[in-house]
């Protein structure tokens, strides 16, 4: 895998986030939360045309069926009522992910006795990464709870179509060092499914953002909550 490659694919795509949602592209947009400096945006993909001129709101993540690392299926009702942070990498990636998945221990650990805040990574592998090279993956980087970090397998065309909602990138590329171009990125995921912070997961400095935004969405799931149990 060529890493400067991979660094510039993320580096643009990030770059392609703040731009649209600078400008308020139909196909990514932000809402008037955004304005509020205690909120976070809310970024995404909208694939129908706006029905109202209120109707702005990007699409949620799309419905999911995995399985993780014990051979567990889970579902977006797995991450029900909670916010969690996706990445996607391969066992055998020779490049990115060692230290994608080091930073990433980085905010779990910051919020490990936090279980409103769950973890998910998707192997874009599926052919190596069997529930026990999964299992292994986990336990190596020290993960015992698998409720709270998911390492998770489907079939490429899933699990590319999910990169794509995440506002990530992920590929068969047999040109690059262990056959996969994937990129970088963090997403951070609300309670209704929408994306509300992309980050790229190589620069320490934006690990660092989102350990610092985090909390802000986590206030805004509390307050939610409080209004709807009035």
């Amino acid at each position: 895998m060529n890493t400067s490659f991979l660094r510039a694919a993320g580096q643009l795509l990030l770059a392609g986030v703040l731009f649209s949602a600078s400008v308020a592209l139909p196909a990514c947009t932000t809402t008037p939360e955004a304005q509020e400096s205690d909120r976070l945006s809310i970024f995404g993909i909208k694939h129908a045309a706006p029905r109202t001129p209120a109707d702005t709101l990007p699409d949620p993540v799309p419905t999911f069926r995995l399985t993780n690392q014990e051979g567990k299926v889970i579902t977006n009702q797995t991450f029900a009522g909670k916010v969690y942070i996706t990445d996607f990498f391969f066992a055998t990636c020779p490049s990115i992910c060692p230290k994608m998945q080091s930073e990433m221990l980085r905010v779990y650990k910051q919020f490990e006795g936090n279980p409103n805040v769950l973890f998910l990574s998707h192997t874009i592998d599926p052919a190596h990464d069997s529930i026990p090279v999964l299992r292994d993956y986990a336990e190596r980087l020290g993960i015992k709870d698998a409720s709270r970090w998911h390492f998770a397998t489907a079939p490429h065309d899933t699990v590319f179509a999910l990169a794509h909602a995440y506002m990530a990138s992920a590929e068969v590329d047999k040109k690059v060092a262990g056959g996969f171009a994937h990129s970088g990125a963090f997403a951070l995921i609300d309670s209704k499914r929408r994306i509300r912070g992309v980050y790229d997961g190589m620069e320490k400095s934006e690990v660092d953002r989102l350990i610092q935004e985090l909390p802000l969405l986590l206030k805004e799931e509390q307050e939610e909550q409080k209004v709807a149990t009035r």
